[in-house]
């Protein structure tokens, strides 16, 4: 464990009243580590003070942190990347405890945990928060099966692997659910760490609209859900046209039974059609169902590829 090398990764913008501390701060409890600063266009004096504090200072034009993140990923070469926000309510001093799992091998994903504990319902002064973070899980819950106790935290440390073979698709704060419905979809060891949260400090303002991204979260949510399990997406599609079809045909074929005749002949066409729109969602369904599992098996041999130790010569 002492030879592997750690990365603390910091996506920021318009972070100067924080980015000194959480600098120091992680330099402090991480002495071995590299501490990237990704500056996001900022308008402030963010780089110039994460570059004064020691850390090493790039910059991403394009906007949003997801952008950021997919180019600090294949920039940066570690063992383990320590990956936080720089706003300063996460504690430097669970760094260790989110690396160490990783960096042992018991892990490919540490979360930290916000939520166990209660501080994130103490510090967090923003509406529907909370409210967010919990739809998110129940329905990662409910589509894949696996519960975290805390899906949207933004202080994880992930493995080369993890790192190198995930396909970044988001641009902006869907990035923690999409790093999260990879790791359970692609069947990565994910640890929950319980850290102690704070709020951002007076004058640091939060980058995250409640409302038009949490949309974008739950977007990303059902995009990711028809990319890596498209039969049972398609397959509550059908039976949604199943249902609407049965309840606009039943009553036409009680009445043909009933009388021999068909009235409502519009209404038993529209029911024909939804019946038809069933069975082509069941069918599109088994065919990209296929295709994923193509995809599954080449993404494995990938994983074993970034996995494989360099030979001695």
């Amino acid at each position: 464990m002492n030879s592997k090398t750690i990365a603390v990764i910091i996506p920021c913008y318009n972070e100067s009243l924080t980015i000194a501390k959480v600098v120091d701060d992680f330099r402090r409890e991480l002495p071995e580590a590299t501490v990237y600063v990704y500056d996001n266009n900022s308008t402030d004096n963010t780089a110039l003070i994460a570059r004064e504090h020691g850390a090493t200072v790039k910059f991403e034009s394009r906007q949003g942190k997801g952008n950021v993140c997919r180019q600090m990923f294949r920039d940066i070469e570690a063992d383990c990347y320590l990956m936080v926000d720089g706003d300063d309510t996460y504690p430097a001093e669970s760094a260790r405890a989110l690396c160490e799992p990783i960096l042992a091998g018991e892990a490919d994903m540490t979360v930290g945990d916000r939520l166990s504990n209660g501080t994130y319902a103490e510090e967090n002064k923003r509406a529907f928060h909370g409210f967010g973070n919990n739809l998110v899980r129940s329905m990662i819950k409910w589509i894949y099966g696996y519960s975290f106790d805390d899906v949207m935290t933004g202080y994880r440390a992930m493995s080369k692997p993890f790192i190198k073979t995930f396909p970044v698709l988001s641009e902006g704060f869907q990035i923690e659910t999409e790093l999260s419905i990879h790791a359970v979809d692609h069947r990565w060891r994910i640890k929950d760490v319980p850290i102690e949260y704070r709020d951002r400090p007076a004058g640091s303002e939060s980058k995250l609209n409640t409302v038009s991204d949490g949309i974008r979260v739950i977007a990303m949510i059902g995009t990711l859900f028809k990319d890596y399990r498209p039969l049972k997406f398609f397959s509550l599609v059908a039976l949604v046209f199943a249902a609407i079809g049965l309840a606009l045909g039943i009553p036409i074929v009680t009445e043909y039974f009933a009388t021999g005749l068909v009235p409502r002949f519009p209404t038993a066409i529209l029911a024909a059609a939804f019946m038809f729109l069933c069975g082509l969602s069941l069918a599109t369904g088994f065919i990209l169902d296929s295709v994923a599992k193509v995809e599954r098996k080449q993404w494995e041999l990938r994983v074993y590829e970034e996995n494989r130790e360099p030979r001695l010569s």
